[in-house]
């Protein structure tokens, strides 16, 4: 049975969606390739709480990490700090309620750095202890040699705003009075610097925190990442949720398409596209990189030594040359497409059909 695909002109209209489908829902997972919109949608979703009153939106998205920045001490070199931008009521109870001990609870499960909050100049140091990196668990050893005001790594200042945001997220669960004014969490591709190992690990614990009994916030959880969002729908299948799949399609319209019981995995998404493509003969170049990516994790996820064994019935060694070369080394822009010439066209659609016929995924119809 298909799936019912609802069509907005603008990200605006979206996101009034989303509000009205929260009336009669908990939590909404939403996926989405890059350069869809995720983080706009995430803004406008807030920006229809301002326009109705007072702010009622608590979110995590890029621009909640450019609330954090780096002075790097460049003339002296020895004390960098990460600096807070205090104008935003994310932070309104940072101070008063004195979260380190809320922030190290997170951030002890991904890291090994310590920080500081310097709550008079709104500034956060950070060091490690090179020996024992769970130093604030015990008494350090005399010899342990403390690396202070250092600068960490992308990641890691990730992760760490990260920690801060579920520190806030968890005293807004709690009613706390600094956070009443929260009705709505809009969490927008929180793992984008972690690996998969830790991705899974993010994912449990956001959803351990969402599924208090005390939690009466409702939720929308955004990404590209198609393993976080297959756990966060997994973890959170038992409570009254709603999956979507959010398209930006041809007409630059956006489409929400509901997943059902089953998470929607992109790359089933994306061999819709490609096949879409091959049978409208509007095939880009770029379209080789995309089918490259397909024949990477099927091959990976059935144990094969490379992507080449996922494409079948090709007889011919010259041919089936040229499709690797082209499936590797191909350095194409999908901001500026450009049409296949009809030898490589052919040679796609050699290529996909036969990956089609032996693969049977069942594919959506997307607009």
């Amino acid at each position: 049975m298909p799936r019912k695909i609802h069509t907005y002109i603008t990200l605006r209209n979206t996101a009034v969606r989303l509000r009205d489908d929260l009336k009669t829902c908990n939590f909404i997972t939403l996926y989405a390739h890059n350069s869809t919109g995720k983080t706009r949608l995430s803004m406008e979703f807030k920006d229809r709480g301002k326009k109705e009153g007072q702010a009622d939106t608590l979110y995590f998205n890029a621009f909640t990490e450019d609330l954090f920045h780096w002075d790097n001490d460049l003339n002296n070199d020895s004390e960098r700090f990460l600096k807070i931008n205090t104008d935003s009521s994310f932070f309104s109870g940072l101070k008063e309620l004195a979260l380190e001990e809320k922030i190290y609870f997170y951030l002890q499960r991904y890291t090994d750095f310590d920080f500081k909050i310097d709550y008079e100049n709104w500034t956060v140091n950070f060091k490690k202890d090179a020996k024992n990196p769970k130093y604030r668990k015990g008494s350090p050893h005399p010899e342990n040699i403390i690396q202070e005001n250092i600068k960490i790594s992308r990641g890691e200042e990730n992760i760490f705003i990260w920690c801060v945001f579920l520190s806030i997220c968890e005293l807004a669960i709690e009613k706390d009075d600094a956070y009443n004014w929260v009705k709505y969490v809009y969490i927008d591709d929180p793992i984008s610097s972690l690996d998969d190992n830790n991705s899974i690990g993010v994912a449990s614990d956001l959803a351990k925190l969402l599924k208090r009994e005390s939690n009466e916030l409702k939720v929308i959880i955004s990404s590209h990442h198609s393993l976080f969002f297959n756990v966060m729908c997994n973890e959170l299948k038992n409570k009254n949720i709603k999956r979507y799949f959010l398209h930006k399609n041809k007409n630059v319209n956006y489409t929400l398409q509901k997943t059902d019981d089953t998470p929607f995995f992109h790359h089933v998404a994306l061999l819709s596209e490609l096949k879409k493509a091959s049978d409208s003969n509007k095939i880009k170049t770029y379209h080789f990189n995309a089918l490259r990516t397909i024949l990477e994790k099927t091959s990976s996820f059935l144990g094969y030594n490379d992507f080449g064994s996922c494409i079948y019935d090709i007889d011919d060694n010259i041919l089936f040359d040229r499709a690797l070369n082209l499936l590797s080394h191909g350095a194409y822009s999908i901001y500026d497409p450009v049409e296949m010439n009809p030898d490589n066209k052919e040679l796609f659609k050699k290529i996909l059909d036969n990956f089609l016929n032996k693969h049977k995924f069942e594919l959506p119809n997307l607009i």
